[in-house]
């Protein structure tokens, strides 16, 4: 289901490939459910991050 799927993700592709709302993403994101990093202003989000999430969720 996710070979399609680069190993780093933007944020609107972890967004829509997680059907959720910006601010929701944010939560997610600076609460450390998801385990990201930033490029200058630019959230990058690594494949697995995602999954485990998906996983533990």
């Amino acid at each position: 289901m996710f070979e399609n799927i680069s190993d780093i993700l933007t944020f609107n592709e972890c967004k829509q490939l997680l059907k959720v709302g910006k601010n929701t993403m944010l939560d997610l994101l600076h609460s450390g459910q998801i385990e990201a990093f930033k490029i200058g202003n630019r959230w990058k989000i690594p494949k697995d991050n995602i999954l485990e999430y998906l996983y533990y969720k």
